[in-house]
């Protein structure tokens, strides 16, 4: 034997052991993680773990230790240790969005070269036998002066009922080619795109966002939020410095009946006014209404309750002087001051919804307003301080609290209510751009999937004798073939229809 014929043998020998060991197991796994039926079973997979995570209380949220005690101890154990108490965080939920992300990515990258051909490399031309058996089909046999106005008219009607047309010719054989939303074919993966956004927003809400709460009463100023998180059924507090501060300038409680308590229930809105002092970029000012969160530097502040002890936002106050003259009205904001006329100072130190003393002190029995009053703190023009009490309740002439002070006799004629203070909620969602954008070209992409389609017909233009021609008409589209139909019908028509002697097959 030749050393030619052995080592096409040899050759011959290597390639049989090659089919029979068939593919690698590298070339078998990528395979497996491009396939579309893993990565909708991964998909399914996910959407069972997030809807456990929905029914599921999750340890970080308000009330959790409560939820923990109405379960079986059986339930405590499986819950427990299959990590649904906190599902978004466990290993395996952020393995399996990983593994999700990389077969979307991997059937993106084995399935675009294909869809990118039909963009790149048209097929412009087509066999009788081939346009036969396509979906929509058609022959026609027409009558014309030229070729060339043949081909004109059949690229003039494809151009009227929305076909983008290309002429070609090939062995004598003249080809017109039109197409429409050749796009479409990349639309699919645009959608993984969309997807792969909201996954990696999520999964950065997920490791790095922060969601805790600010108690704000006015003139208080906080840069902590303090988050309840539970280890289990073992409740602790974590605290986040902002890279600011927080200055609450005045809270309002919008009532739906102003006679009302302060409750939930008889609360249109409530509004908190805060001050943002930032180091690096200023100071501004803002405004939290119960559902108009303010956003500042990745942060998200909105209401999330109120501590519903009552206060008063400002008091309305009638002074009567006691040596006779006309009383005088004075209006004063929560923490503020006023001046009259001749020049005592009054300062609004405290309102008390129900007042009493406790333990000589003033205090209040409730947070009700069954007995309001209003502390004040007076300065007379000679500098001399005094306390003062003004009540809503008439008091008797020999009630000592009611005695006059600084010559005025104290009366609280009206107030506003609000609570002692507001409770912001402020979250740190370092993913919600990215989840926004990515949900956004979600409901664009799949809008421009199914709402379009890749269209394409063909006419082989072929001359008989002088003057006679064959048209072979045949199309097909990727969906919406109800639609297709309808066009390649109209085409047919335009075509046929024209001021030319017809004759259909």
């Amino acid at each position: 034997m030749s050393a030619i014929e052995e080592t096409k043998s040899e050759i011959s020998v290597a390639k049989e052991r090659a089919v029979a060991s068939g593919p690698s197991f590298v070339t078998r796994a990528l395979n497996l993680l491009s396939s579309v039926r893993l990565g909708v079973s991964l998909l399914i997979v996910l959407v069972v773990f997030s809807m456990a995570g929905m029914l599921i209380m999750q340890q970080n949220v308000e009330g959790f230790d409560k939820y923990y005690a109405t379960l079986t101890p059986a339930q405590q154990v499986l819950y427990g240790r299959l990590g649904l108490f906190d599902v978004y965080h466990v290993w395996y939920f952020n393995a399996l969005l990983l593994l999700l992300s990389l077969t979307i990515v991997l059937a993106s990258i084995d399935r675009i070269p294909t869809a990118w051909t039909y963009i790149k490399r048209k097929k412009l031309d087509a066999s009788a036998h081939w346009l036969k058996g396509q979906e929509q089909h058609a022959e026609l046999s027409l009558r014309a002066v030229a070729r060339e106005t043949l081909v004109e008219k059949i690229t003039e009607a494809f151009r009227a009922v929305g076909l983008k047309p290309t002429v070609s010719e090939k062995k004598g054989v003249t080809f017109v080619f039109g197409e429409r939303s050749a796009w479409n074919r990349l639309g699919a993966y645009a959608v993984h795109v969309a997807l792969l956004t909201i996954f990696f927003g999520g999964f950065l809400t997920a490791q790095f966002g922060r969601t805790g709460s600010m108690p704000l009463a006015p003139g208080e100023t906080s840069n902590e939020m303090v988050e309840t998180v539970f280890n289990l059924d073992q409740p602790g507090r974590q605290v986040t410095q902002l890279p600011f501060s927080i200055e609450c300038t005045d809270i309002q409680q919008k009532l739906h009946k102003k006679e009302g308590p302060i409750t939930a229930d008889n609360t249109l809105d409530w509004l908190t006014y805060i001050k943002i002092k930032d180091p690096e970029y200023g100071d501004r000012e803002a405004l939290v209404h119960l559902n108009r969160p303010y956003d500042y530097r990745g942060y998200r502040f909105f209401q999330a309750s109120f501590i519903s002890l009552g206060r008063a936002r400002h008091i309305n106050l009638r002074l009567t002087p006691a040596a006779g003259g006309e009383p005088l009205d004075v209006t004063i904001k929560r923490g503020g001051m006023a001046q009259l006329p001749d020049g005592t100072q009054l300062k609004y130190e405290n309102f008390f919804p129900d007042f009493a003393f406790n333990g000589g002190k003033p205090d209040t029995k409730s947070g009700e307003y069954n007995n309001p009053a209003a502390f004040l703190s007076v300065t007379t023009p000679a500098g001399q301080k005094e306390r003062a009490y003004a009540f809503q309740t008439p008091l008797p002439e020999s009630a000592p609290i009611g005695a006059p002070v600084a010559g005025y006799k104290f009366k609280l004629v009206d107030f506003e209510k609000v609570p002692e203070a507001h409770v912001l909620s402020v979250q740190k969602d370092p993913g919600a751009t990215m989840v926004y954008v990515g949900f956004g070209l979600l409901g664009l992409t799949l809008s421009a999937v199914f709402f379009f389609s890749h269209q394409r017909v063909w006419a082989r233009i072929e001359e008989r004798e002088a003057g006679e021609f064959e048209v072979a008409l045949g199309g097909n589209t990727n969906r919406n073939k109800l639609g297709f139909g309808d066009r390649f019908r109209r085409l047919v028509s335009k075509i046929s229809g024209q001021p030319l002697e017809v004759k259909e097959k």
